[in-house]
């Protein structure tokens, strides 16, 4: 994961589903939650997501990306990509976005979020509990 002790500037190579036209953003960690970021629009339209490390909270999720997944970040491999999830809450329960995850190139900064070609993840996954 990239190391955020100072908020990290991403650059989406195409708007995030829903942001659009917003291309950057800029990625902090939320002091005391570990594996717990925010993700910062930087135009001044206060839009805040919040986003989850899965390996910290859904270390099955192990998503197959491709090469047309990975080629808007630069990687050539799921190996070079640190990969997020969306958190929200739900019927007031916090619930996870398996389905597209946010993909980032730690080396460029780059990052697009990736809809997977999949039913094996749901859109909202009902989060328990940090996996120790």
């Amino acid at each position: 994961m990239i190391a955020t002790s100072r908020a990290a500037r991403l650059d989406f190579a195409v708007p995030p589903p829903g942001l659009e036209p917003l291309t950057v953003f800029e990625l902090d960690e939320v002091p005391g939650a570990i594996g717990l970021y925010t993700l910062r629009d930087t135009v001044g339209e206060d839009l805040r997501l919040f986003l989850l490390d899965p390996a910290v909270y859904v270390p099955e999720y192990a998503p197959e990306l491709d090469a047309s997944d990975l080629a808007p970040v630069g990687a050539g491999s799921a190996t070079e990509v640190d990969v997020y999830v969306v958190a929200t809450i739900a019927d007031g329960a916090p619930v996870v976005n398996l389905l597209a995850p946010i993909v980032v190139n730690p080396a460029t900064r780059s990052a697009v979020q990736v809809i997977l070609d999949s039913d094996a993840w749901p859109l909202r996954a009902e989060l328990t509990q940090r996996a120790a």
